[in-house]
Parts: structure tokens; C-alpha cells; sequence
């Protein structure tokens, strides 16, 4: 039976010190099936996304995230059911992988966590659930996962005819979901602002909750025929070290800067290198909307009560 998603407003947080967050009294805030959201994971998200990010903790910055942080923290409750169905196992090499992308030394965040009254194990446990849902995902859907190999020589042997050089760039990313027009506007809107009081790369930090890329949101080097037509041309109007326009997806939003480009001349492209860059471009494609779809039905038929 399909069960009626019910839209949560948030309104804790009316408070106006960090010293009084600490002492916030940790009741339930809403059911996810089974699952409970209390106020002390919501503060805890909250105050470790500033933390990592460099931002300070202020009621502005506070109020600003509690609704995006509360539809994560939902997101990661009906991942959590899904996965333990499917009996996924921890993958904890990816775990430590991905923190050492935050920190050098993971020790030292641990710290950091202690040292604001902030709960660590909740933060591992968001990341563990993350990539579990990753495993999750592959396992469905790779045998769905259809890659044309004709289409894929097609696309190569056009772009080497086509080309006196190869252009490559190096890149930062992070996106954004939204729900409509109006939301879209204003959270591009926070975001430049954002963007310009701390700087690219932490906000990123805050953004990347999906820990599916390194927390640094650098992307490497990339052939710049592997990217979508919309993200090649937004790339080609910036110089090194500009942030580009926004890319405005179906359901979601790209934030790009670009760090470095460069050019080598046609002779020097690798094939091997040319060929599984175009595939994985459209492999990372297909599971990114698996993924999303697959989230979507959970949340449209799933129970969620506010408490």
C-alpha cells in the first residue's frame, strides 16, 4: 500500500548560542518507518557540516540548513532500511578512503568532533550508510547498466577525426537537489553568496554528503568530449580558477570550478585511457539515476511522522 509522504517544516534551533545547542534535550523530531530522527542528530549534522566546512556557527548559518539537513538525515534513514533488506555489508576501506579526503588525519577530526560536544559515530555511521547504498545500487542495477559499444567507437572515432588535439580539464563539482522553480532561484542565490564569503571548496565539502567523490570535490583531469555538451560549454567560458554558471539539471543543480586545463596534441591521445573515460561517463550516468530513482519511490512510499 502506497503511504503518504508528508512534507516536515522544521522549527527547533529558536535559540540563540552555541552553548545552549549543547544542551538542546534529545526527543524524537519524526518516524521514518522504523526509524527515528531525534533533535541531537539533526544539531549534530548541522554543527559537524559547519565545522568541516570552516564556517562559524551562528543562528543564521543554523537556520539556513536545518531544512536541507533534515531531508538528508530523512534520505539516510530510508537508505538504512533499504539496504539492511538487501543484507549489504560495511565496506569500511571505502569509509577510511573517504575520510582521509577530509582530514590527514582522521584522528585529529575525531578530536575536533569531541572537542564541540559533537558525536563522531553518528557522522561515521551517515558516511558507512552512503556507501553501502552505493553497493546497494550496483547490485541491482549493474546488469540493467547498458553501454553501446558501437556507440561508444562511434563517438571516439568522431572525436579523433574531428580534432587537430585533445583538451583536457580539471575540475571541482558539487550538486544540489531541489523541489521547485522558486527553491532553485533562492538556493543559487545563497549558494554565490556562500561561495563568496568562504570559498568554493568548503562549501563543497558541506554538499558532497553523498560521498560517492572525494570530499575535496576534485574530479582529476577529464576529456573534455566526456562531459555532458551543457558542463563542456559553461567550462569553455571561464578562465583557470573561475567559477562557472550553475548547470540546472531535471531535479538538481552543478556548481563547477575550473582549476587547470590543459592540451595535447592528437598523436599523444591514449586510446585506452580515451575509450574507458567515455564509458565510464555514461556507466556513472545511468547509476546516478538509478540511484535517484530508486531513492525516490522510497520516499513516496514510505511512512514519515512528525512527532
Amino acid at each position: 500500500m502506497i503511504k503518504k509522504f508528508i512534507n516536515i517544516v522544521i522549527f527547533f534551533f529558536s535559540i540563540q548560542s552555541t552553548e545552549l545547542i549543547a544542551k538542546i534535550e534529545n526527543k524524537i523530531v519524526l518516524k521514518v518507518e522504523n526509524e527515528i530522527i531525534t533533535n541531537f542528530e539533526i544539531k549534530n549534522k548541522i554543527l559537524s557540516l559547519l565545522m568541516i566546512s570552516g564556517q562559524d556557527i551562528t543562528q543564521d548559518n543554523i537556520n539556513k540548513y536545518k531544512k536541507e539537513v533534515l531531508n538528508l538525515l530523512i534520505d539516510n534513514k530510508l537508505k538504512k532500511i533499504e539496504v539492511s533488506k538487501y543484507n549489504i555489508k560495511k565496506n569500511e576501506n571505502k569509509v577510511n578512503a573517504y575520510l582521509k579526503t577530509v582530514t590527514s588525519d582522521p584522528s585529529v577530526l575525531k578530536k575536533q568532533f569531541s572537542e564541540n560536544n559533537l558525536d563522531f559515530q553518528l557522522y561515521l555511521d551517515e558516511i558507512t550508510i552512503e556507501f553501502m547504498w552505493q553497493d546497494l545500487i550496483y547490485k541491482l542495477y549493474s546488469k540493467k547498466i547498458d553501454i553501446s559499444k558501437n556507440t561508444i567507437e562511434n563517438e571516439i572515432t568522431e572525436y579523433v577525426n574531428n580534432t587537430s588535439s585533445i583538451e583536457e580539464f580539471r575540475i571541482s563539482e558539487f550538486e544540489i537537489l531541489f523541489e521547485n522553480k522558486e527553491e532553485l532561484e533562492k538556493k543559487i542565490f545563497e549558494i554565490k553568496n556562500e561561495i563568496k564569503e568562504i570559498g568554493f571548496e568548503e562549501i563543497a565539502l558541506k554538499y558532497n554528503n553523498d560521498f560517492s567523490s572525494p570530499a575535496d570535490s576534485d574530479l582529476g583531469w577529464i576529456n573534455s568530449k566526456s562531459l555532458a555538451p551543457e558542463i563542456n560549454k559553461v567550462l569553455n567560458e571561464v578562465q583557470i580558477g573561475e567559477i562557472t554558471e550553475p548547470v540546472i539539471k531535471q531535479n538538481s543543480v552543478i556548481f563547477l570550478k575550473l582549476t587547470d586545463k590543459r592540451t595535447s596534441k592528437k598523436e599523444n591521445i591514449d586510446m585506452d585511457k580515451l575509450k574507458k573515460s567515455f564509458i565510464n561517463k555514461k556507466k556513472n550516468e545511468q547509476f546516478d539515476l538509478y540511484s535517484k530513482s530508486h531513492l525516490s519511490k522510497l520516499r513516496n512510499n514510505s511512512l514519515i511522522e512528525y512527532k
